[in-house]
């Protein structure tokens, strides 16, 4: 038997929502605080991060962000991990490293494919050139990682068509937002429940 594939699921912004992906058996639930349809204040991020188990990854998604101002929205609301979704250099992740979370790179993949650790990230993302836009992008004749490495695949997801893109992709992980909305930004219970299951029966990575 090979490692389960983890399973994020980003965007997150009431209890229903949150209560469904850890029913459904998410191993990570993504508060973004960057600027996006899906940014949540720190105060409900707070409330809705104190219902997901222990088990389960709580991350804050910046871009660009200040420093001090992400770590103040880290401490305040209790994530357990951080995504950098932007240019952030060796030197902030290095800045956030001695706080023990979990660090995830968010890359919007535009010509060469990054590799994993440039950055000392614990989790690579791989994301669509357009992040967010529910876009799904070409993965072909890329040199993707390898799938014993701790990576992300994200873009244009959904419980339609997770299945085949982790048999093709062969990742270690998948990440979704708008593939389980019902319009920009309001998530669908049904669409989480339904990727979670058809993203746990596509295979276990080898």
């Amino acid at each position: 038997m090979g490692t389960p594939l983890f399973v994020k699921v980003c965007g997150l912004r009431t209890e229903q929502d949150v209560d469904t992906a850890v029913e459904a058996g998410a191993d990570a639930i993504g508060f973004v605080f960057a600027a996006s349809p899906r940014r949540i204040d720190a105060a409900i991020a707070r409330r809705l991060a104190a219902r997901v188990p222990d088990g389960v990854l709580t991350v804050g998604v910046f871009r660009d962000q200040p420093l001090d101002e992400v770590r103040a929205l880290l401490d305040g609301t209790g994530m357990r991990a951080v995504q950098l979704h932007g240019q952030e250099d060796l030197a902030y992740y290095d800045a956030l490293r001695p706080d023990g979370r979990t660090l995830l790179r968010g890359v919007a993949v535009k010509d060469a494919v990054p590799r994993y650790g440039e950055r000392g990230e614990d989790i690579l993302l791989l994301d669509a050139p357009v992040p967010g836009a529910g876009e799904v992008w070409d993965r072909t004749g890329r040199q993707l990682p390898d799938p014993g490495l701790p990576w992300l695949l994200a873009g244009g997801l959904d419980p339609r068509n997770v299945a085949e893109a982790v048999r093709t992709a062969r990742p270690w992980g998948v990440d979704v937002s708008s593939g389980i909305e019902i319009s920009r930004g309001v998530k669908s219970p049904e669409l989480i429940a339904a990727f979670v299951a058809a993203a746990r029966g596509a295979r276990t990575v080898s």
